[in-house]
């Protein structure tokens, strides 16, 4: 072994190796701070998938209640349509019945106006035969009053 140079290289392998502390001395702290430091990061890839973990949990909870509060919605929703359509059912029927009793007012008070109209032409009749029946008496009247020996 020859060289100065040589001797440096072996020493700085053997202090690498074994530590600054003398042999062993140092290394095990390194072992230490090795272990301690697989230990953290153990520990936090543990709180990581534990995050993970619930992130995906209230990530599944949310989406259940978003599609439930969809579906109450949905269900809501068909009731008011459901809702509608019967108040429009019903007032299609409330209006043809409103249309049938209308005809039947039009034609109460259409047969009414008929039933005046007849009995103000019969009336009207009964006075013409009336006042025919006056100006027949009078003329007799008159003829008999005027020459009372003709009439006898």
């Amino acid at each position: 072994m020859g060289n100065f140079g040589e001797w440096i290289g072996v020493f700085l392998i053997v202090a690498v190796l074994f530590g600054w502390g003398g042999i062993g001395g140092g290394n095990n702290a390194a072992v230490q701070d090795a272990l301690n430091n697989q230990t953290t990061q153990a520990s936090l890839q543990n709180i990581l998938l534990s995050s993970a973990n619930n992130n995906y949990e209230t990530a599944q909870l949310i989406s259940a209640q978003t599609r439930d509060y969809m579906q109450s919605n949905y269900t809501n929703q068909l009731a008011v349509i459901q809702g509608f359509n019967a108040i429009q059912q019903s007032l299609a029927g409330i209006s043809t019945q409103l249309g049938s009793c209308c005809c039947d007012i039009k034609s109460t008070l259409l047969q009414s106006r008929y039933d005046d109209a007849l009995r103000e032409n019969a009336r009207l009749l009964a006075d013409k035969s009336n006042a025919d029946q006056s100006a027949y008496l009078l003329s007799v009247m008159g003829k008999w009053v005027a020459n009372p020996a003709a009439t006898a």
